[in-house]
């Protein structure tokens, strides 16, 4: 076996919609369409061509459970539109840039609280 590269995560939620809304309207996810033979709502995103994430539905609160995960981390391009992007939509946010290699870091919390992590190349500008 010789694994090359992560494919997508998937992601337990309660409200479906609006875990869609937030992964599309606010970074920019595009839907496309999911095998209908699934019994639980769902939406599988992508960024350009590639599958970043599959929001699964139909479980209640209690039946979510905390794991082992702390974040998730995407590469993105433009920090400043992202920044007043995330402003606009009142998503609470840390910017900070990494010591040493520049790399900008942006954190906030899905509607889920999952922690989301975004990675900008240090030559970005925080600033519109």
């Amino acid at each position: 076996m010789n694994i090359r590269k992560l494919d997508h995560v998937s992601f337990l939620v309660t409200d479906v919609e609006r875990s869609h809304r937030f992964y599309s309207q606010v970074l920019g996810l595009r839907e496309i369409p999911r095998p209908s033979n699934f019994d639980f709502p769902g939406a599988w995103l992508y960024a350009e061509d590639r599958p970043i994430l599959h929001i699964v539905g139909g479980r209640s609160r209690d039946a979510l459970k905390a794991g082992v995960i702390d974040h998730i981390a995407f590469s993105a391009r433009g920090l400043a539109a992202t920044l007043a992007k995330l402003t606009a939509h009142d998503v609470e946010h840390i910017c900070r840039q990494q010591a040493g290699s520049g790399v900008w870091q942006v954190f906030f919390f899905d509607p889920n609280g999952a922690r989301v992590e975004l990675d900008f190349a240090a030559h970005e500008s925080a600033k519109a």
